[in-house]
């Protein structure tokens, strides 16, 4: 009998294996025929209504419409997008488009130049801050769109454009011819020394060219002295996780976990560690984040947060855990699908719960957080949310986004600041401004930023200029909203006019001064620098 089953039971294995396998062959074909079922359907009620519905309807915003009615139950940020959108993702992930390089608004229906990018084609040619565009190629173009400007303005590398050009300031008509060149969108906004030792970078997405960007802005400031750094990822929408994991790594050591995934299919389960040696993984560093600090701007927060490597300092940040993977479609558009979680070091998931979707968005714009020490994080304790130790034991929580080491609330300004922001008034009051008085301002502080800094201002008397110039645009005066804001609306006008003589670095230096959040931060380099020490110990 022995003998009998040892001789057969070759053949029983054999056959187990044969039938395990041709299992799984059929369960993937049945698999794979349930999936053409389906699509024979959405391409049979397609035709039926392309074919026989009321009104004339269109193929493609059909079948648009299907794709986002199938994603429409899946979490928030499976999307769809055409090939319109899909270009325009592509340019600002890659870091570049083909163009004249200005940055434009349109005031009065005229386009008005705000500024001329550094080093590129119009900047050549002599075309600055204030000029107004009035022909493009020799057609008027005021009463243009945005989208028709661009469309007119961006074009192949090498190709020319020639732009008639009034200057307010000569009041002279020239024409200028331009010729296109590929034109660089950076993802580091401005790197700067606020003081002798203090420095300041504001990243703004995670791009092809991030990581790069992040060490040039690291090295100069090194050179001008930096002994610390804020960083700056407040409306940070994230971007490439690869590019997250690698500015992480500038500022921790010994091979430390700064993200991993999980996913369904285990090919996408991933874990990222620090793996180069920088000069900078022992500076002392703040974050700065708010709602809108997103993905993976919330990979690097939470690495630095679980690491103690550095103090979060703003708001709780928007709590997207989420990977996606872009897949290009064959008419140009795509599908960005969610393909697995992300964890910071310490484990937490941080994505927030999005059973509802409109709730999802609205909660942000509901919190409610007051301003005070979190460094134990005892303002989430009573929370449902799982909970986590950071590197050095402090309680953090899963599930809800970065919650700040130091809650800060960003200046809260009156509906009179609102409305003058929604008006665009400040930058037509300044353009106006400059318009009469920029050639003395140009003069005076040209190259010299800090002594702008340090010496202009605006007088009551022009602030009262302000008030009545935005009456005239329709922005009724508030006498309450004017006296509570004062200050803020007066470094504001400055900012416009530093934004002009002295570009991104104008802007922030002078913003910067009325930052709540940032001057907080400000405050606690002491506490990270000692948070530093003790790493080194």
């Amino acid at each position: 009998m022995l003998k009998k089953f040892i001789k057969i039971l070759p053949i029983a294995i054999l056959a187990l294996i044969l039938g395990v396998y041709f299992g799984l062959r059929l369960s993937r074909y049945i698999s794979i025929n349930e999936e053409q079922r389906q699509a024979r359907k959405i391409s049979e009620i397609l035709n039926y209504t392309s074919d026989f519905y009321v009104d004339s309807v269109k193929a493609d915003k059909l079948a648009e419409d299907a794709i986002n009615g199938m994603f429409s139950n899946l979490d928030p940020h499976t999307t769809y997008i055409n090939s319109t959108e899909q270009k325009a993702s592509e340019e600002e992930f890659r870091g570049n488009f083909e163009g004249i390089g200005v940055e434009f608004q349109i005031v009065n229906d005229t386009i008005t130049v705000v500024s001329p990018i550094t080093n590129g084609p119009s900047e050549s040619v002599g075309i600055i801050s204030g000029d107004r565009i009035v022909k493009i190629d020799g057609k008027n173009c005021i009463g243009l769109k945005n989208d028709q400007v661009i469309k007119k303005l961006r074009g192949a590398k090498g190709t020319s454009v020639v732009l008639t050009i009034y200057r307010p300031s000569n009041k002279n008509i020239s024409d200028y011819r331009v010729v296109r060149d590929r034109i660089n969108l950076y993802s580091v906004d401005v790197s700067l020394m606020i003081d002798d030792k203090t420095g300041y970078i504001n990243l703004t997405r995670f791009a092809e060219t991030t990581t790069d960007e992040m060490i040039d802005a690291l090295k100069k400031l090194t050179s001008q002295g930096m002994k610390q750094l804020v960083l700056d990822l407040r409306n940070n929408p994230g971007g490439y996780l690869t590019q997250a994991a690698s500015v992480a790594d500038l500022f921790l050591d010994n091979n430390k976990m700064i993200v991993y995934t999980k996913a369904r299919v285990k090919n996408f389960n991933e874990e990222y560690h620090a793996e180069k040696t920088y000069p900078f993984e022992k500076l002392p560093i703040i974050v700065l984040v708010n709602a809108g600090t997103a993905s993976a701007a919330e990979i690097v927060s939470g690495a630095i947060q679980d690491w103690d490597r550095g103090l979060i300092v703003g708001e709780t940040t928007f709590g997207k855990g989420l990977v996606q993977r872009g897949i290009q479609l064959s008419d140009g558009s795509a599908v960005r699908i969610t393909i697995a979680r992300y964890f910071t070091p310490s484990g937490r998931g941080i994505q927030r719960n999005f059973k509802d979707k409109k709730s999802y968005y609205e909660e942000i714009m509901n919190r409610q957080e007051i301003d005070g020490n979190n460094m134990d994080h005892s303002t989430e304790k009573d929370s449902t949310k799982p909970k986590f130790k950071t590197m050095g034991g402090r309680v953090v929580y899963g599930g809800g986004g970065i919650a700040p080491d130091y809650f800060v609330e960003l200046q809260k300004s009156s509906d009179y600041s609102f409305e003058l922001r929604k008006n665009n008034v400040y930058y037509q009051f300044v353009r106006d401004f400059l318009d009469r008085n920029g050639k003395q301002i140009r003069s005076k502080y040209s190259g010299n930023l800090l002594s702008f800094e340090k010496e202009f201002s605006f007088t009551d008397s022009q602030l009262n200029e302000f008030t009545k110039f935005a009456s005239k645009l329709k922005t009724k005066y508030d006498a309450n909203g004017f006296e509570k804001d004062k200050e803020l609306i007066r470094y504001r006008l400055k900012a416009f006019v530093a934004r002009d003589l002295f570009k991104n670095d104008g802007w922030y230096l002078t913003l910067l001064k009325t930052d709540r959040q940032f001057n907080k931060g400000i405050s606690l380099i002491k506490e990270t620098v000692r948070m530093t020490e003790s790493e080194k110990k």
